[in-house]
């Protein structure tokens, strides 16, 4: 139950698709001036070193933010005008975590997230995490952040813990806000059922929250159902959906007897802001003209509601 860490996958073609559109998203939620409570239930460590042991083990962030970074943004320089907005920020934030130019450090969502908390809306934002490990380097690298009750750590299965936090509480102004990123390693594949299971919950609770879920595009029955059975709760709710997927294509270099690791993923959004459908058609084609690599490789935004 334990094995999966996303040490060895950070910085790959899905945290490449799944942050950009976390990004996007919290952005334009953040033009409104009232708090947000931020949620995230399967946390990580959140924060990793790409010339660790982990991620050299896999290697996977050469074919994802590195690769993105070397066509986009060689040596360090501001992206050209032409990149898609999404894309120059989400480069922009990974840039910041640094400095030096070279890409050592991939910030996780709990980091991404932080980094666009507001204090003076009092925004909040809440981790879960699981994984004995894991649970132990998030709250360390949390703490070294010092943000006091301004985010809170808990070693909870997310999937229980939200129930405390939806509905939010309100802001200063009375408003209920609140976006959640439901990202499960789906390593035992009750968590896709679990996953259809909550968010229908919470639609019941909380109706109007955003809720972001990302999936992995594998040959398994219940991958395949996950998005069908998100867009069907959706709709049975009244709530609008956008439903973005990246797939970057086998590796030409493998031959048949090699495994070929996660190659495509996806993220649906329930309740998205309204922009992001036009967001995500002028970035995904830009992301995939640099991280395809061969055949079964192609992109999709689909919405509704």
């Amino acid at each position: 139950m334990f094995s999966y860490r996303h040490a060895f996958h950070a910085g790959n073609h899905a945290d490449v698709l799944k942050h950009t559109i976390l990004i996007a998203t919290l952005r334009h939620l953040m033009q409104k001036e009232a708090g947000i409570t931020l949620i995230d239930t399967h946390a990580g460590a959140g924060l990793y070193r790409l010339d660790g042991d982990y991620t050299e083990t896999g290697g996977e962030a050469k074919d994802g933010v590195v690769k993105l970074f070397a066509a986009l943004r060689p040596a360090g320089k501001p992206p050209a005008a032409a990149v898609a907005p999404a894309l120059t920020e989400y480069m922009d934030l990974i840039a910041s975590f640094n400095p030096s130019g070279a890409l050592r450090v991939y910030p996780g969502s709990p980091f991404v997230m932080h980094h666009l908390l507001r204090a003076e809306s009092r925004d909040r934002l809440k981790l879960f995490e699981l994984h004995p490990t894991d649970s132990k380097v998030l709250a360390a690298n949390i703490a070294q952040l010092e943000a006091g009750r301004q985010i809170a750590v808990a070693r909870e299965d997310g999937f229980e813990g939200i129930k405390a936090y939806l509905p939010p509480p309100p802001s200063a102004s009375g408003s209920k806000r609140a976006a959640l990123l439901m990202d499960p390693s789906y390593e035992v594949k009750t968590d896709y059922g679990r996953v259809s299971a909550c968010i229908q919950e919470q639609l019941k609770r909380f109706p109007t929250g955003t809720y972001m879920i990302w999936y992995p595009i594998i040959p398994r029955p219940e991958a395949h159902d996950l998005p069908r059975r998100l867009k069907t709760l959706s709709n049975q709710s009244k709530r609008p959906w956008l439903n973005a997927t990246l797939a970057i294509g086998q590796d030409p270099t493998h031959g048949p007897e090699d495994r070929p690791g996660l190659t495509a993923s996806g993220m649906f959004v329930i309740n998205p802001p309204h922009t992001l459908k036009a967001v995500l058609q002028a970035a995904l084609p830009q992301m995939l003209a640099v991280l395809g690599r061969g055949r079964g490789q192609g992109q999709t935004v689909d919405s509704g509601g």
